[in-house]
């Protein structure tokens, strides 16, 4: 992977995490509870979403190793007791993140697909984006690159968060489905979950996630 990949990589994954996280803030305001509102959590500037784990550190170990760029930002604060119904209104907030992010790669998409309508040059450049950069590489090869990698990453985003483990977004959509009983039970596993999680990355099933995230947006791309 090149420099210029790199740097878009983390760029793209940056702002996905921060639209990401800005969406639990503002579904959660209007579920009543201002909490993240009040911590400055319902924006787009990256600032107020950054882990120096989660979005600086990992994200570059991981592309410097050709792994999938993967990450995550300080958790947003919710009061359940700001809540009318706290299970079912937090899976809302729980499903706004991988919504928003499902969004932004729907749009990257279909911006994509414009630019071959408008430039059908650029279907080779798709065919080979993955592979060393051809000569002559001009403005709107960097755009379709930036677009190709907001619609990659904004759908693994929203793929491995609704993994149901804590603290993956999943966790909180399926305890808002379960029964009281089930949903208290489901809760025990919430001091591994974090491990848990680790483990799956530790183990490469990031790539095995990634992968066919991969071969999807290429098939819906060149659809």
């Amino acid at each position: 992977m090149n420099v210029l990949s790199i740097v878009i990589s983390l760029f793209v994954l940056l702002f996905a995490i921060t639209i990401h996280e800005a969406s639990h803030a503002w579904i959660a305001l209007k579920m009543g509870d201002p909490t993240a509102y009040s911590a400055g959590r319902v924006s787009l500037n990256p600032l107020a979403h950054i882990d120096p784990i989660g979005t600086v550190i990992l994200p570059i170990v991981l592309v410097l190793m050709h792994a999938p760029a993967f990450g995550w930002a300080k958790p947003v604060p919710v009061n359940p007791y700001n809540l009318r119904r706290p299970r079912q209104d937090n899976l809302w907030i729980s499903l706004a993140g991988p919504a928003a992010n499902l969004t932004a790669a729907v749009s990257a998409i279909i911006l994509l697909w414009i630019l071959r309508a408008l430039a059908p040059s650029i279907t080779n450049f798709l065919h080979g984006i993955g592979q060393p950069f051809p000569r002559g590489f001009y403005p709107l090869e960097g755009l379709v690159l930036v677009l190709f990698s907001f619609a990659e990453i904004n759908t693994f985003l929203a793929v491995f968060n609704l993994i149901p483990l804590p603290p993956l977004d999943g966790s909180g959509i399926l305890a808002g489905i379960l029964s009281d009983r089930a949903a208290a039970a489901y809760d025990r596993i919430r001091p591994y979950g974090f491990i848990i999680v680790l483990a799956l990355v530790w183990l490469g099933f990031l790539d095995l996630v990634f992968r066919p995230i991969d071969i999807f947006i290429r098939v819906i791309v060149f659809f």
